[in-house]
């Protein structure tokens, strides 16, 4: 039987977990040690405490962050996924295009969100269009790359047996493209939460409809600052769980025949 401390599945889990807890008993034993107060730097117990006692508050800004995040992530997923799909029918559309993609990836969201919340009525519709366009470029990009990236010997061999681009597409193309997909996801993800973030930071929503930023906001202003630690060790879990479930998802749809899952 192999012991727990050399299983690299144990390990995988424990040894972040255990740098974690030492961070965190070293930054509480060092605000204790050095008074600091909690409108500088809060301690772990400080913030624990504030995340239970504003529990009710912070919970419903984090379904609203939730809802702009998922919706913007299914959205980028659809496009980023349709683009791709067109992009590798020919090189001359993707040379075309793609392009045009870079540009919604380097351009900062901070940027543009003030014009799409100006001329999106809806509120919530304008934070799910910034934080879309700031999740989308991962997908197309990692997508366009994997459906690309086919054996040449397989792709002959298609074309020998006179198969139709539809065969070639499902039956090579998406296949061979599945890990870059999943890649893409996990970087998606975390870019819809932080544009949901971002955009709510400039669109400053409050009121019943507010969102995590508008409690960090609110919090810096009052001074609250464990309550500001408190909004953003949800924003930081949250990112975390979309990134686990990610690689689930990828090891559930490549495990048993890809080797990036096997082992």
């Amino acid at each position: 039987m192999t012991p727990l401390i050399t299983n690299p599945k144990f390990l995988r889990v424990a040894a972040p977990l255990m740098i974690g807890v030492v961070l965190l008993l070293a930054w509480q034993l060092i605000c204790v040690a050095l008074e600091v107060p909690v409108y500088l730097v809060p301690t772990p117990l400080v913030i624990a405490k504030t995340l239970v006692a504003d529990w009710g508050l912070l919970s419903d800004s984090l379904l609203v962050t939730l809802k702009i995040t998922f919706m913007a992530f299914v959205l980028s997923v659809l496009l980023g996924v349709a683009i791709a799909f067109v992009f590798v029918q020919s090189r001359f559309i993707e040379v075309s295009f793609f392009p045009y993609a870079i540009i919604l990836q380097v351009t900062p969201i901070v940027a543009i969100a003030p014009l799409i919340i100006i001329w999106v009525k809806e509120p919530t519709f304008a934070l799910v269009i910034c934080a879309t366009i700031m999740a989308l470029f991962p997908i197309i990009s990692n997508t366009t790359l994997g459906l690309r990236s086919v054996n040449p010997g397989l792709l002959n061999l298609f074309k020998l047996n006179k198969a139709s681009r539809w065969q070639t597409l499902r039956r090579l193309r998406i296949p061979s493209a599945l890990p870059y997909f999943f890649g893409g996801l996990r970087i998606s993800s975390g870019l819809a939460l932080i544009g949901a973030v971002v955009a709510e930071f400039v669109a400053g929503t409050g009121g019943t409809g507010s969102g995590l930023a508008y409690q960090i906001l609110q919090a810096g202003f009052q001074l609250n600052i464990p309550r500001l630690f408190a909004a953003l060790f949800l924003i930081t879990v949250t990112g975390i769980v979309l990134f686990l479930a990610m690689m689930a998802l990828s090891r559930v749809a490549l495990a048993g025949w890809h080797e990036s899952e096997m082992g």
